[in-house]
């Protein structure tokens, strides 16, 4: 495992030529290759604040992201093109793709746009990305099915397939159970990290599902205001730092176990 995003004394929010919202301030920490990373915290707290930033959708107000994902040194995101960073983030977001009349096939083929120039035709190579992103996340039986006939499970599995098939060594995902049913939640967060630990990809990964990220994660980073702890599940629930995020009037959690359970 390698530091593959490596946050120093960061700070996000908005700003406009009257007025700048600070979000959260002095993040430190790093995303690991190799592992599956999910981001915790309360609504408002700062999380899809934080992962626009990360995927340089908005700019940092204060602090640096360094990328370490197929460079010669850490370079801040800050320093790299918008190409550049098509090669080395991909991002998965809670809006549904509103398209019609594409193909499953058609949609994760996208995912090569920023190797196909502007033209977008695929080449013999390009196709084969293609088959193998749809074979790992294991979709091929819908590959010829048009996207708005799909299940919200589905979907989700066809977005994942077009972040691979973009083939970045790092991939962003926005509340990727958000919609879902408890199977398809279980399925999704396994299939994540099967995809970090088999093809040693920097997942990172904001979330609701607290129970199903303190069995399947190896990483947490915790959101609380002023403080971002990080750690694996059971190191967090140690430091007192999961009991101070879920236990709360009429919820239990259990560090021991790392269970939550609802009293009457």
């Amino acid at each position: 495992m390698n530091e593959t995003v490596t946050l120093t004394d960061l700070t996000i929010g908005y700003q406009t030529k009257q007025h700048t919202a600070v979000v959260a301030e002095h993040l430190n920490g790093a995303i690991m290759s190799g592992e599956l990373t999910c981001l915790l915290g309360r609504n408002g707290i700062g999380k899809s604040t934080l992962l626009r930033t990360l995927s340089a959708f908005q700019p940092a107000l204060h602090g640096d992201i360094l990328l370490s994902a197929n460079t010669p040194t850490p370079t801040p995101v800050t320093q790299l093109t918008d190409k550049q960073l098509s090669k080395l983030i991909g991002v998965v977001l809670t809006e549904k793709p509103d398209v019609r009349n594409m193909t499953i096939e058609e949609l994760v083929g996208m995912g090569r746009s920023p190797y196909t120039g502007f033209w977008g035709t695929l080449s013999k190579d390009d196709r084969r990305i293609v088959d193998e992103a749809i074979g790992l996340v294991g979709i091929g039986a819908l590959r010829g099915r048009y996207v708005h006939t799909l299940s919200d499970g589905e979907r989700q599995k066809v977005m994942i397939a077009k972040a691979l098939a973009q083939q970045t060594p790092v991939i962003y995902l926005d509340e990727p159970t958000a919609f879902l049913d408890f199977p398809s939640k279980v399925e999704v967060m396994q299939l994540l990290h099967r995809l970090a630990h088999e093809q040693q990809k920097t997942i990172f990964l904001s979330t609701h599902d607290v129970e199903l990220s303190l069995q399947i994660a190896d990483c947490i980073w915790l959101m609380e205001p002023g403080i971002l702890s990080i750690g694996t599940p059971r190191q967090l629930a140690d430091e007192g730092a999961l009991g101070r995020f879920i236990a709360h009037k009429g919820i239990l959690f259990d560090a021991q176990t790392l269970t939550i359970r609802v009293t009457e």
